[in-house]
């Protein structure tokens, strides 16, 4: 017979978070519907005036490689 390591509930406890994945596309797809359905606009952007220098280059830099922040 085996030795258990871990006691039940632990070993249920692994066992669930195994179960518990998360499809991040399908749950962004869920979201925009979710959010067509009660009418949700986007929220306003920020419109960044105390911003460092540091965080100014970095999000030029994502402008400049494409990216949208």
């Amino acid at each position: 017979m085996a030795t258990k390591i871990y006691p039940e509930p632990v070993e249920r406890a692994f066992k669930a978070d195994q179960e518990a994945v998360i499809d991040m596309t399908e749950l962004g797809e869920r979201l925009v519907r979710r959010k067509a359905e009660l009418g949700l606009s986007d929220l306003p952007r920020n419109p960044g005036q105390n911003r460092t220098p540091s965080k100014r280059a970095l999000l030029k830099a994502i402008a400049e490689a494409g990216g949208k922040w």
